[in-house]
């Protein structure tokens, strides 16, 4: 009897022993796993709570370039489109997995067609982008405004909106530029990667920013409410924008110079303009203005992050990844659907969650609302379009009729 009873004992003993090991082997991971999810979530709940609104997407351009606008039999809601052609960094289902809220969709042509085709390329980025943002209403919404913008993010709906990157695409013409707002166009780059006849870009050989014409363009995307946008352009044009604009400024895709000592990037000394101007940076995620190299990795955009944070404040930061407008991009933020990595990165540098929470989204809402009440103010103290035209000295070409 003493035998059998010892005998449960042990085999008591051993059972209990086997299932603490099992407990043990099991409760590890699931201890990591936990952890893992709990800062994932962390990330999550500040992009549930304030989407992404990202600044600046070339994705109108590369369905032009490798669809000929040919959308109206693509599934949006599944079609992968690294499927469609190489090097896409965008589609529905990423965007989703990055919670984007909204994106300023880049309508853009080179400059050789400048002063030739420039307008009719735009309207045609532009037409795309209201055709597959009507076609997919579960999906879309095509905003103006930053109230529109919210409104569609309740309704769980990405807003849609449209910038134009490069003064060439309105011709230096005030009519086509208020043609193009009235079209749905919401910021204009004032150049890209060269000048127009009224601004210099960062590249230029000219020691002048803005004419005088170049002056008027700028009051009157004030009066509009279309947002001057500064990437691409001269430090001497976006002097100049600061000295007469009134009202604040984005940089849609562009990062610290004194990270990366290039031209398209900003400055310190124009940084400081900015946060008093209350516009906003809204940083590049190519790979050649984060390190001036052709690697880089998320902490190295982070870098970023942190520079004009601790030299401005978190105010004046937002997201303008310039996805499919890029050949590189750092490791860690392939696509559009790695924009949490970015949040988890910064959480794990002690960025606070309301700081998070305007650069994903809040800061561009408040840029964009001072723009509108700009042009709210304007237009209610009757301030007329600008019938100015630029003379034909400053725009001659075979191209063009004079006038």
């Amino acid at each position: 009897m003493g035998s059998q009873s010892n005998n449960r004992i042990f085999i008591f003993l051993g059972a209990f022993l086997a299932v603490a090991v099992l407990a043990v082997v099991i409760a590890v991971p699931l201890a990591l796993t936990q952890k893992d999810v709990i800062g994932g979530d962390a990330a999550i709940n500040i992009l549930t709570e304030v989407p992404i609104i990202d600044g600046h997407n070339d994705w109108p351009y590369q369905l032009r370039r490798h669809l000929q606008n040919e959308v109206n039999d693509i599934d949006f809601m599944t079609q992968n489109f690294s499927e469609l052609y190489n090097g896409s960094h965008t589609d529905v289902p990423r965007m989703k997995t990055g919670k984007m809220g909204a994106q300023f969709w880049s309508c853009y042509c080179n400059c050789g067609a400048g002063g030739k085709d420039a307008v009719r390329l735009g309207i045609e980025q532009i037409d795309v982008v209201r055709r597959y943002t009507e076609a997919n209403p579960l999906i879309f919404q095509f905003t103006t405004t930053a109230d529109e913008i919210e409104t569609a993010n309740k309704e769980g709906k990405i807003a849609c909106l449209i910038g134009i990157e490069g003064g060439h695409m309105i011709d230096s013409s005030l009519a086509a530029l208020r043609t193009l707002f009235n079209l749905g166009t919401r910021y204009m780059t004032l150049t890209h990667s060269c000048d127009t006849p009224w601004a210099t870009a960062f590249n230029t050989n000219k020691t002048t920013g803005l004419t005088d014409f170049g002056k008027l363009v700028v009051a009157e995307m004030n009066r509009l409410g279309m947002l001057v946008d500064l990437a691409h352009v001269s430090d001497m044009t976006m002097n100049d924008v600061f000295d007469i604009t009134t009202a604040p400024v984005i940089y849609s895709h562009s990062s610290a110079r004194t990270l990366c000592n290039h031209g398209r990037n900003v400055p310190d000394d124009i940084l400081k303009r900015l946060a008093e101007n209350k516009g906003i940076l809204m940083v590049n995620f190519y790979n050649d203005y984060v390190t001036c190299s052709p690697h880089a990795n998320i902490s190295d955009v982070a870098d970023h992050f942190d520079y004009v944070k601790n030299l401005i404040g978190a105010d004046y930061l937002g997201m303008g990844a310039d996805y499919d407008g890029v050949t590189r991009v750092p490791e860690g933020l392939e696509d559009v659907s790695t924009y949490p990595n970015l949040i988890r990165e910064l959480l794990s540098r002690g960025w606070a969650t309301d700081d998070l929470k305007k650069i994903s989204g809040k800061n561009i809402l408040r840029v964009m609302r001072a723009v509108e009440d700009v042009a709210k103010q304007q237009q209610s103290s009757n301030v007329l379009p600008d019938e100015t035209w630029i003379t034909d000295s400053e725009v001659a070409s075979v191209c063009r009729t004079p006038t």
